[in-house]
């Protein structure tokens, strides 16, 4: 008889499970699996929502079905339609929430029209139906997710603000030389950038946006508002199940959670004390559980991811980015960095010991390849000089 495998998530670490394996998909969304990454180029129009759909699951997914209730002892899913799964191993891939932050005229889960989140592919269409060239549209959120609104906005005609209340653009990512550039390349795109401000309310006209004020008195007329403040796992499920939660569900290294029977990954997942909250990570796990649940290959273990973070920033003269690992560097680092201004190309490593640390490549990518080789084998680097790392031929 069969193992009856259940996975309670569409999104990029469910979908490759079922992928890789005959299970029950469940899906909240009523769409198929789709490729999250590249939402911003759905809302700017570059691509069509069929395009970013991931490849087909084994089994025809269940979709627009929200999983309402785990029942432990009888090991089934409860769901809002009034149906009940049952399950041998239950996988929980139910992926992250948008963080809506503590603002005045920001209360409960309705928000004023004109206030959008920017997690889901409707979140992204019904944005999409709303912006129109001179469109007035603040981004609340500077990192990752926000500058690629930004982007997609301003690549509608919309005149964006974007507004972050750290000191510089994707700070967790990219060092300040690197966000400098950033901030460059995102104010060529038409964008204001406002950094080191914190949004603290938002006016409303008849139920619909009119404003975003800022903790200093300043105003932002807004049309539209969008929200890209960071995610938050998803972790409701688990926790009325009494299942350990931390930040995330907890597991170990077979990704198992409290409850032998049920394990957890993706966004949802914290290892090791770690949520990662990106698609590489995600993969990893599903494709290390596929084969924890494929008894040939039982003795497969997740440790942790070493992940990198790229993007590409369009524009008549499109910028690439990707980042990974420590881009700050500690007392007694070796660091080496290429700058070329008129190309706006940066390139830095940080080396520790014989180890290569952590790096960020901005309009230059052509060796991140060995760099991310490099970096992700956690290796002892070769006796060379150091400028071989960032150099196309290996410093020849």
């Amino acid at each position: 008889m069969s193992t009856r495998i259940v996975v309670v998530g569409g999104g990029t670490a469910g979908a490759r499970l079922a992928q890789r394996l005959p299970v029950t998909l469940l899906g909240e969304e009523s769409h198929a699996p789709y490729n999250r990454v590249l939402l911003a180029d759905v809302l700017a129009g570059r691509y069509a929502p069929e395009v970013i759909a991931l490849p087909e699951v084994r089994e025809p997914a269940r979709l627009g079905v929200r999983a309402a209730r785990i029942d432990r002892a009888a090991r089934t899913v409860e769901c809002a339609d009034g149906s009940v799964v049952g399950y041998d191993r239950l996988v929980l891939a139910t992926g992250s929430n948008p963080v809506l932050p503590p603002l005045r005229g920001l209360r409960g889960a309705a928000l004023p029209d004109g206030v959008h989140p920017f997690r889901t592919l409707d979140d992204c269409l019904e944005l999409r139906s709303v912006v129109r060239p001179g469109v007035r549209a603040v981004v609340i959120g500077g990192g990752l997710l926000g500058v690629s609104a930004a982007r997609a906005l301003a690549a509608l005609g919309a005149e964006v603000v974007l507004t972050q209340q750290g000191e510089r653009l994707m700070e967790r990512q990219l060092d300040a030389q690197a966000s400098v550039l950033l901030r460059e390349h995102v104010e060529s795109l038409g964008v204001e950038v406002h950094t080191e401000c914190r949004v603290s309310g938002l006016r409303q006209r008849d139920g619909a946006v009119t404003a975003v004020e800022l903790a200093d008195g300043f105003v932002l007329d807004a049309q539209v508002v969008v929200l890209a403040c960071g995610v938050r796992p998803r972790v409701s499920l688990a926790r009325e199940a009494g299942l350990d939660v931390a930040t995330g569900i907890v597991v170990d290294d077979e990704l198992r959670t409290s409850d032998p029977f049920i394990h957890a990954i993706g966004d949802c997942a914290e290892h090791a004390g770690r949520n990662y909250g990106l698609a590489g990570p995600a993969l990893e796990q599903a494709d290390v559980l596929a084969d924890l649940l494929t008894t040939e290959l039982a003795g497969a273990r997740y440790t942790g991811t070493r992940a990198l973070t790229r993007l590409t920033l369009g524009g008549a003269q499109p910028l690439d980015l990707a980042a990974f690992g420590e881009v700050t560097a500690r007392p007694g680092d070796d660091v080496v960095q290429l700058t070329d201004a008129t190309r706006s190309a940066y390139r830095k490593v940080v080396v520790r010991g014989d180890r290569l640390v952590g790096g960020v490549l901005l309009g230059d990518l052509a060796a991140v390849g060995s760099l991310a080789q490099a970096w992700e084998g956690d290796e002892a680097l070769p006796d060379a000089p150091l400028l071989h790392l960032l150099t196309h031929d290996g410093g020849s």
